[in-house]
């Protein structure tokens, strides 16, 4: 007998991560309400709990109570990175989620990037089964089977007498297309748009075309998609924009895939249908310098909608992207930079300090690097060692106080590096003072001139701290 009632949440709170928080650019958990709309494709009845705007997990409770769910189902949103980052508090937040479901009696399932990693904590925690990776497939034949003889259940663990069992991996999930469109009024996307626009004066959504990416920077963790790359159809990406443009009035989004337009002939497919629908989105992708070096690629990008390119850049040391084994040069990132500039698409860096080898002359050339070619915006870390990478593997046995930040903002060294956790802290700062510094100086307003001689200051009391703590 099918269960009747299935109450499906996300487990990122965004007002647990200062950082994050901030920024009021909150995006509804796509990947849950995927997870959804497949239940609901089987005549399950669903509701969600949507936890990013949430002040506690205890705002469960009345869910729990008015709807009386038969299981509870955490399936997190792994499509977006800050999910990915396995992050303390959101972990505790999940824990509670599950108090609060077993108390409820509910039969509770877990899905997320850190419970792949540490599944036990969760199932010591009260989960009742944590899957493992991409899990709609082994959500959905826990279901259909009625939860009987659940050790034939690929991609799953659970405890026995005490005991965790872990059942054979399984395959990937190819065919994309065979998934329904997100279940998109399970969302109140009126309380998204409110902080967009109060913040930002538009409203963003979040989409994804792709699983997975094929590239192998040694301190990338990928517990859930891993190393390939699997590829919905520009058809059904197309219709869903459609949808989400017409239906909630929305032209401006993020395209959450770790690699976007990497298939060949994929971009231009998708531009050619945006063409004939008359469609004309906005979009904010991420990529990889190295991918984005063809006039008629970026052409086709442009053409879309591409309005905003987050590259990896990570180093502007040459020596450091090779230690990470990210396969780019600098050489890559300057003309794929220039290209895109020249195509009016603005173009941001991720920034990361702290690998292993890294000299003062290496941070030096970063800094080179962002003054040179003066991005649009930039984002900084530190090297985070997640359990799966060969990074973690050159260091886990230092991991031994802490193994997770506690949010994104922690920027702990929790291994041995050049420099100390504040030395890196103030070269956060520093390096923001620095930006600001260049791209006011760049600006000729009245406004900028005002503001230039307050951030000059700024720029070198940070350096001044930066180099003091260099020598400690």
């Amino acid at each position: 007998m099918k269960p009747q009632k299935i109450l499906i949440s996300n487990a990122y709170f965004y007002r647990f991560d200062e950082k994050q928080w901030k920024t009021q650019k909150p995006y509804p958990p796509y990947g849950t309400i995927l997870a959804a709309a497949l239940l609901r494709q089987k005549g399950y009845e669903v509701v969600l709990f949507d936890s990013n705007l949430r002040h506690s997990p205890k705002e469960i409770q009345s869910y729990l109570t008015d709807f009386q769910p038969d299981y509870f189902v955490i399936f997190d949103d792994n499509f977006n990175y800050l999910s990915k980052m396995c992050l303390n508090v959101m972990r505790e937040a999940c824990f509670e989620l599950i108090r609060l479901g077993k108390k409820a009696g509910c039969k509770v399932l877990v899905n997320s990037a850190d419970a792949t990693d540490h599944s036990e904590k969760y199932l010591e925690e009260g989960a009742n089964i944590v899957l493992l990776g991409e899990a709609e497939n082994a959500l959905m034949e826990l279901f259909n089977v009625d939860f009987e003889s659940i050790e034939n259940i690929k991609g799953i663990t659970f405890l026995n007498d005490k005991k965790v069992i872990k059942t054979n991996p399984r395959s990937q999930f190819i065919d994309l297309d065979t998934l329904p469109m997100p279940a998109w009024d399970l969302i109140d996307l009126a309380e998204y748009r409110t902080v967009w626009e109060d913040a930002h004066g538009y409203f963003s959504l979040n989409i994804a075309t792709t699983r997975g990416c094929p590239f192998k920077c040694n301190w990338c963790a990928k517990p859930i998609y891993g190393n390939r790359y699997n590829v919905r159809s520009p058809k059904l990406v197309v219709e869903e924009l459609k949808f989400l443009m017409q239906n909630e009035s929305v032209e401006h989004f993020w395209v959450c895939d770790d690699i976007f337009g990497l298939k060949p002939d994929w971009p231009k497919e998708f531009k050619e249908l945006l063409q004939r629908e008359n469609l004309k989105p906005r979009l904010k992708i991420q990529s990889r310098a190295d991918l984005l070096l063809k006039e008629s690629t970026i052409d086709d990008l442009v053409a879309s909608g591409l309005a905003e390119v987050w590259i990896g850049a990570e180093s502007g040391s040459q020596s450091i992207l090779d230690a990470m084994d990210k396969g780019t040069t600098i050489e890559e990132i300057e003309k794929s930079t220039q290209l895109l500039k020249e195509k009016g698409v603005k173009v941001a860096f991720f920034l990361q300090y702290g690998y292993l080898g890294e000299t003062w002359q290496d941070i030096e050339k970063t800094l080179k690097m962002v003054k040179k070619l003066m991005p649009d915006d930039i984002g900084i870390s530190v090297s985070y060692p997640l359990p799966g990478t060969v990074f973690h593997e050159k260091v886990k046995n230092q991991l031994v106080v802490k193994q997770n930040w506690q949010d994104s903002n922690d920027l702990d060294m929790m291994y041995e590096s050049t420099y100390s956790s504040s030395f890196y802290r103030q070269l956060h700062t520093h390096t923001h003072n620095v930006y600001r510094k260049e791209k006011l100086k760049n600006n000729l307003s009245i406004t900028s001139a005002l503001k230039f001689p307050i951030v000059w200051v700024k720029e070198k009391m940070s350096g001044k701290k930066l180099k003091n703590l260099a020598k400690v």
